[in-house]
């Protein structure tokens, strides 16, 4: 039986593994150095490849921030275009108006009157116009005031309003969205007269 062990195909040891792998190396090395002027020219044809397509990206890419350049510059100076175009409806308003309260009649209330209405309703329809764009009035008189919105032109004793009330507005303030537009220029009340 010991014959019979002897006689048994042993493995590869490590070294001649080691070996055998070199020895398909070395096979397939000579066989890609057989073809390597073919490979230089597969690499120089991909490399001009991504050269032209690279190229190509870079002036589509500059084409592309032109043309928003473009864009934008056009935006800006049309900006206002929407919110004009709902101002001419007014003016149309206000040359109605006019033109109503000069119509020959002798009845001079009957003018007044004709142009008070032709006038309100042309201040109805501009502020719904700012309501659409999201321009709001601020209201003031009555409030406590309030510097963020509101400029004090003046102080004036009150017996009726207590002191740091805004009496009256002389000109309305808005805020447009969450900012203020233009603030109020108000009287505030100085409290009683001492």
């Amino acid at each position: 039986m010991t014959e019979e062990r002897k006689k048994e195909p042993t493995l590869p040891a490590d070294d001649e593994m080691a070996a055998t792998e070199e020895t398909a190396e070395s096979e397939k090395t000579i066989t890609d150095a057989e073809e390597p002027d073919q490979d230089i020219e597969t690499l120089l044809r991909k490399a001009e490849e991504n050269r032209d397509r690279l190229l190509r990206l870079a002036a589509d890419f500059d084409n592309y921030k032109k043309r928003m350049e473009r864009e934008r510059q056009s935006l800006i100076k049309y900006a206002g275009e929407t919110i004009l175009r709902e101002l001419l409806p007014t003016l149309d308003n206000l040359d109605r108006a006019v033109e109503h309260a000069t119509v020959d009649t002798e009845d001079t209330k009957k003018k007044l009157e004709s142009l008070l209405e032709g006038v309100e309703l042309t201040r109805q329809g501009l502020l719904a116009m700012l309501k659409k764009f999201e321009v709001f009035p601020l209201d003031c008189v009555g409030l406590e005031f309030n510097p963020n919105e509101q400029e004090a032109l003046t102080m004036e004793p009150s017996n009726e309003v207590p002191a740091n009330l805004v009496l009256r507005e002389f000109v309305k303030g808005y805020r447009f969205k969450d900012r203020l537009l233009r603030p109020a220029k108000v009287v505030v009340s100085g409290g009683p007269a001492q």
